[in-house]
């Protein structure tokens, strides 16, 4: 394969089904659960971690050369768009894992906002089942908070906790829940059985008909303008709130300075807060948009250079916890408007990890462990998904990335693995790319080229 990933055989497309033996050998083993950073080799027999050690015999296994190559847990997102049910003509299960595997990712956790809504325990089991059977990374459905996403009634969300979805975190995605006694109410219900709730952060008031970050640019395209305080303001009552009954609250894809330090304060308050930023709020800016490319707009908007720097600091100071993609597929067909009818959305996680080793660590605001803390051990902190996010030990599953941090590619978005086309960093030239996945032993990204299939039980993990 070219681009500088590297190739070691000709199996590429065909996978391991969980059985015999592997040794990946003579990589950087990174792994922010036990804090290791150093040169290991790693079995693998049955789907499992066998061993973990220096220069480890091959016996029987199939080696896996890893030199110059990371071996991390496999990456989590906590804010993925699989678009299924309802959307399948912008993304579907099969197809979004396949880019989340082609990316180093093991789990994934799907949004609410599809056609019906994951608001009942009948359709998280859906998305579950349907990962299971089509994904190449396990699928951990998200429920809606508000039926209907209206933001009107609260869902049955210990139906959903009890069900075999088992889904532990809820969010109405892009519709905030603008009434404080509804939220209210959720949080309180969540506090039950220590669910998570997360609230799209913005107060609607604020940004009716915004089309782009209120500023300069904004108004040199005479575009109307979506001001910080809308995102700051709703997370700062979300946090009141949620420091008031004892819950746990996630801020999603945090995007200004300012809420970085409302953020900050209340952590140190010790409210039970966590939050995650995207790849492309923390590498791209406003500037930008006067391109008019509609794949340029998103919920929330590109914010200023200052605010990309304020993202950098507190992801690097542990403010914000993860990195999340907030995936978000549009077909052709929908996305490829006028700005102001495009639908906000970009995709993420393909390109995830280039983005961080490129912008941060290669920069040096991030060394590699942090960083692949901030994809691994932050989000599987978050909430529950099973044994992902390491650590990479004897009897675990080996749920796991091999990354190669100096290959260099020019994304391709014709080439990516989604359905859609809509990435932001079309034709930019990244460092860092994902060589292989492994799904309980099975590659469903081997030497570059995804998996046809793994698809296979998924409740030894959940």
């Amino acid at each position: 394969m070219s681009d500088g990933v590297r190739m070691h055989d000709e199996r590429a497309a065909e996978p391991l089904r969980g059985q015999g033996e592997l040794l990946l050998a003579g990589g950087r083993m990174l792994d922010p659960a036990s804090g290791t950073d150093q040169h290991l080799d790693v079995r693998v027999r049955d789907g499992l971690v066998a061993e973990v050690g220096s220069d480890l015999a091959a016996g029987d296994a199939e080696v896996v050369d890893c030199a110059g190559l990371w071996v991390t847990p496999g990456l989590v997102d906590l804010h993925t768009h699989l678009r299924e049910p309802g959307f399948e003509h912008a993304e579907d299960v099969a197809s979004g894992s396949a880019a989340g595997a082609a990316g180093g990712y093991t789990a994934l956790c799907a949004m609410a906002n599809t056609d019906p809504v994951t608001d009942t325990a009948a359709i998280a089991e859906l998305v579950a089942r349907r990962g299971r059977e089509h994904a190449l990374a396990d699928v951990f459905p998200v429920g809606a908070i508000t039926k209907g996403l209206r933001g009107e009634e609260l869902t049955e969300m210990g139906e959903m906790r009890r069900s075999t979805a088992r889904v532990d975190f809820f969010s109405d995605d892009g519709i905030p829940v603008a009434d404080a006694l509804v939220f209210r109410r959720a949080l309180q219900y969540a506090t039950a059985f220590d669910a998570v709730i997360c609230n799209h952060s913005e107060d609607p008031d604020l940004t009716a008909g915004a089309q782009m970050n209120e500023g300069e640019v904004a108004s040199v395209l005479g575009l109307p303008g979506w001001p910080h305080e809308a995102e700051e303001v709703m997370i700062a009552r979300d946090l009141i709130l949620a420091a008031g009954v004892g819950a746990r609250l996630h801020v999603p894809h945090v995007s200004t300075a300012g809420s970085v330090e409302i953020i900050r304060a209340a952590k140190a308050k010790g409210v039970r807060v966590s939050a995650e930023a995207t790849p492309h709020h923390l590498s791209l800016d406003d500037e930008l948009v006067r391109s008019y490319d509609p794949v340029l707009k998103v919920n929330p908007p590109l914010r200023t250079e200052a605010d990309v720097h304020a993202l950098r600091a507190a992801l690097a100071d542990g403010t914000i916890d993860c990195v999340a993609t907030d995936h978000a597929p549009h077909a052709a067909e929908t996305k490829d408007q006028e700005w102001e009818h495009a639908p906000c959305g970009m995709l993420g996680l393909e390109t995830a990890f280039a983005v961080v080793n490129t912008e941060l660590v290669a920069s040096g605001l991030l060394d590699p462990l942090t960083a692949i803390a901030r994809m691994t051990t932050g989000p599987a902190a978050v909430r529950d998904v099973g044994a992902h996010g390491g650590p990479i030990e004897a009897g675990r599953p080996a749920n796991l990335a091999v990354l190669d941090p100096q290959a260099t590619w020019t994304v391709d978005a014709d080439r990516l693995h989604s359905r859609s086309r809509n990435s932001p960093f079309h034709g930019r030239e990244l460092t860092g790319r994902a060589v292989h996945t492994l799904l309980r032993g099975r590659f469903t990204l081997r030497d570059g080229q995804v998996a046809a299939s793994a698809a296979q039980p998924q409740e030894e993990t959940l």
